[in-house]
C-alpha cells in the first residue's frame, strides 16, 4: 500500500502533490508556484499577496450565500530534519513516504504533514463540487516554522471572512482555542584559538540517537537535549582528563529539540584510556536516566578520521583555551532548557519552556540559539532575563528577536460552540477544548483581524519536527468528515 491508496483519497492525493514540492522554511518558491498552478488547474480564484502568502477564494454553494464567511488556514513550509545517514536535500528533493500499518511516515526525514495535511484538506474542500459551504477562503502562509513571517506580514482588508479555522493542530478530537507566544534568543561570544599542542591525539565525539521532536508539543516529554548531553561529557573530559576542545556543533533548528551533537577534541597521549573510560561512564549514566524517553541514544568516541577529500587548515586545528572552554561549556550546562513552569490555568499544559536548540563553538566564535515559549508574556520576559544572566556570566552577549504574543482563549467563541456540537453529534462524545504550548498563527492573525472568531483543529501527528514524524491515517478521515460537517453548520450572517 502507498499514499495513493489511502482514504480519503482526494485528501491524500493533494497531500502527495504537496510532498513532491521542496518547501523548507524560507525556500517556499516551488510550493507557492505549485499552489497557484493547482488553483488554475481546478478553476479556483487564487493569488499571492505582496509578501508571499497564497490566498484562494471559492464562492458559496447556491443557497448558502447567507452563511458567515470562513477562512481555512495553514502554512506552506515544513521543518527540514533528517537522520544523519540519509542523503536528502530539502531544497531540491521530494519527500518519500511509506505506509506502516495505520501510520504514514517518511523515509528518514520529516514527513511535512505539519502542515501539508491541513493544506491538503483545504484544497480538497475547494476542489469539491459536492461539499456545501458558504463563502470560503483559504490562507496559506509562508515561513511559519522559523518566524511566522507570513502571518505577521498579512495586510488587513485582504480577507473577507468572519471565522478562521486553523488546520495546524495535531491531535484529532481536540479543539484548540489558545497557544503560547515565542521569543528567539541568540547568545554570542568570541575567543582566540590556541595552536595544536604536542603530545596529543585528535578524537571525535558524537552524541546521537535521541528522539528530538517539536520544541513546543514534545517539550513536556522530557526528552534529552543532545547539546546538553554533549556538554556534560565535555565537562568531564576537560576537568578530569585535561582534554582540549577544538569545536562543538549540535542542533539545526530553533523549533526542533536537538537530536545530535558533535565535537572534536585533543586528548593527551597518556590519557586516552582515561578519556575513553569517562565517555563510557557518562554514557551509562545517560542511558539509565533516559531509558524511557531516549532508549536508543549512542555515544561514539574514536580517533578523528577526516572525511574523503577533507583538508584541515591551521585554524581548523586550533583549540579553545581551557578557561574559555569551561565558561562556554558551563553556560550550556546552566542554560534553562525544557519545561520551566506548568500552567495554573490549564492543568497538564506547559506554561513556559525553552529549547536550547543550536550550539556552535568553532573558529573563534561561540553561539547558542534558543526558542523561548510561554502563554504568559511576563513569564517569557523573566525566562529571557534568566538566560541573559547565565550567558552574561560566561562573557557572552544575548540578543532577543522575533517575539510574538500568544493567543488568548475565548471560552464564549460561537464557532467553538458550533464545532463542539457538530463533533458531539457525529462521534457521540465531547471534543477536548485545549490550549497548545506551541506557536499557532492565530494569535498573530487575530491582531490584524480582531473580528475573527478562531478555532484550530487537525489530524493526529506524532513527533513533528523530527524524522520520526508520522500521521495517524484513520484520524485524517475523521477530521475530513468533521470539517465538511462544520462548514455546513456555519451560522448565518
Amino acid at each position: 500500500m502507498t499514499i495513493k491508496d489511502l482514504e480519503p483519497k482526494v485528501v491524500f492525493e493533494n497531500f502527495y502533490g504537496i510532498t513532491r514540492q521542496p518547501r523548507p522554511s524560507k525556500h517556499e518558491e516551488k510550493i507557492r508556484a505549485y499552489l497557484l498552478d493547482w488553483a488554475s488547474a481546478h478553476g479556483v480564484e487564487a493569488f499571492a499577496d505582496e509578501t508571499g502568502n497564497v490566498i484562494m477564494r471559492s464562492p458559496a454553494t447556491p443557497g448558502y450565500e447567507n452563511l458567515k464567511g470562513v477562512i481555512l488556514q495553514g502554512h506552506m513550509d515544513m521543518v527540514p530534519q533528517k537522520n544523519a545517514d540519509v542523503c536528502h536535500n530539502f531544497e531540491t528533493d521530494p519527500i518519500e513516504t511509506w505506509v506502516d500499518g495505520d501510520w504514514l511516515k517518511a523515509k528518514g526525514t520529516t514527513l511535512g504533514a505539519d502542515n501539508g495535511l491541513g493544506v491538503a484538506m483545504a484544497l480538497s474542500i475547494l476542489e469539491s463540487k459536492d461539499i456545501k459551504h458558504g463563502p470560503l477562503e483559504l490562507l496559506v502562509t509562508y515561513d511559519e516554522e522559523t518566524g511566522m513571517t507570513g502571518a505577521g506580514a498579512l495586510k488587513s482588508g485582504v480577507l473577507n471572512g468572519d471565522i478562521l479555522i486553523n488546520l495546524d493542530s495535531e491531535s484529532e478530537g481536540e479543539l484548540y482555542v489558545g497557544c503560547a507566544g515565542g521569543l528567539d534568543a541568540t547568545a554570542k561570544a568570541s575567543y582566540v584559538g590556541k595552536p595544536e599542542p604536542e603530545g596529543h591525539k585528535c578524537y571525535s565525539l558524537a552524541v546521537k540517537g535521541f528522539k528530538g521532536g517539536h520544541s513546543g508539543m514534545d517539550i513536556i516529554l522530557c526528552r534529552a537535549n543532545a547539546n546538553k548531553i554533549a556538554a556534560r561529557v565535555l565537562f568531564e573530559l576537560i576537568t578530569k582528563a585535561d582534554v582540549k576542545l577544538i569545536d562543538m556543533e549540535g542542533g539545526t533548528l530553533r523549533n526542533a529539540i536537538p537530536r545530535e551533537c558533535f565535537a572534536t577534541v585533543y586528548v593527551p597521549d597518556d590519557r586516552t584510556g582515561l578519556a575513553e573510560k569517562i565517555v563510557k561512564e557518562v554514557y551509562e549514566e545517560v542511558k539509565a536516566e533516559y531509558s524511557v524517553t531516549d532508549p536508543d541514544c549512542i555515544f561514539v568516541f574514536e580517533p578523528y578520521r577526516p572525511a574523503e577529500g577533507e583538508t584541515c587548515s591551521a585554524d581548523d586545528c586550533k583549540y579553545v583555551e581551557e578557561g574559555d572552554a569551561l565558561r562556554f561549556i558551563r553556560a550550556i550546562m546552566a542554560c534553562p532548557d525544557g519545561v520551566e513552569r506548568m500552567s495554573d490555568q490549564m492543568p497538564g499544559m506547559v506554561e513556559t519552556s525553552n529549547n536550547m536548540a543550536m550550539v556552535r563553538i568553532a573558529g573563534g566564535e561561540f553561539f547558542v540559539c534558543s526558542l523561548l515559549r510561554s502563554s504568559v508574556d511576563t513569564a517569557k520576559r523573566q525566562l529571557a532575563l534568566k538566560m541573559e544572566s547565565v550567558f552574561s556570566l560566561a562573557g557572552a552577549e544575548t540578543v532577543f528577536s522575533g517575539g510574538y504574543s500568544g493567543w488568548a482563549p475565548n471560552a464564549s467563541s460561537p464557532i467553538l460552540h458550533t464545532m463542539k456540537k457538530v463533533y458531539s453529534d457525529m462521534f457521540g462524545k465531547e471534543p477536548a477544548v485545549m490550549a497548545i504550548h506551541a506557536g499557532l498563527e492565530c494569535g498573530i492573525l487575530g491582531g490584524t483581524y480582531p473580528n475573527w472568531d478562531m478555532v484550530s483543529c487537525g489530524p493526529t501527528l506524532m513527533s513533528p519536527h523530527s524524522p520520526d514524524e508520522r500521521a495517524y491515517i484513520p484520524s485524517v478521515q475523521k477530521v475530513w468528515d468533521f470539517l465538511k460537517a462544520v462548514l455546513l453548520a456555519i451560522p448565518e450572517k
